[in-house]
């Protein structure tokens, strides 16, 4: 059995799975463009923030397609914390989310996320 470290376990992101859920964020939810991604969003009306990925078959293989998830989730998880919340969010990935430098792809969301309003203000 693996002991983790540190105070807190990380917390498990809530999915989106439902293929009417995708599809009714993809009529009425908000989207923006980017090279990397498409971010659509959308309120839930919870007190919490639900993340669905799509990678589309063009994209390559199952092994690029499952990296280009994979970079999704984690610049969303390492995101989480100066989003706001209740709502819920698809990212469908684009040609440059599976080769491009990660630090772009972090940007693009960061903008992306700040178009739509969901990232919270600073206090400066």
């Amino acid at each position: 059995m693996a002991v983790l470290t540190g105070d807190t376990p990380m917390k498990k992101t809530v999915t989106i799975k439902e293929n009417r859920t995708f599809r009714r964020m993809y009529s009425k939810g908000k989207s923006v463009v980017t090279p990397y991604l498409v971010f659509y969003c959308r309120p839930n009306g919870r007190g919490h923030n639900r993340l669905g990925v799509t990678v589309s078959t063009k994209l390559g293989c199952a092994v690029v397609r499952n990296r280009a998830r994979r970079r999704l989730r984690e610049v969303y998880r390492l995101a989480q914390p100066d989003m706001k919340q209740g709502y819920d969010i698809i990212l469908v990935a684009r040609g440059r989310a599976v080769g491009g430098p990660y630090q772009k792809l972090t940007a693009a969301f960061y903008k992306a996320g700040g178009q739509l309003g969901l990232m919270k203000e600073d206090k400066r």
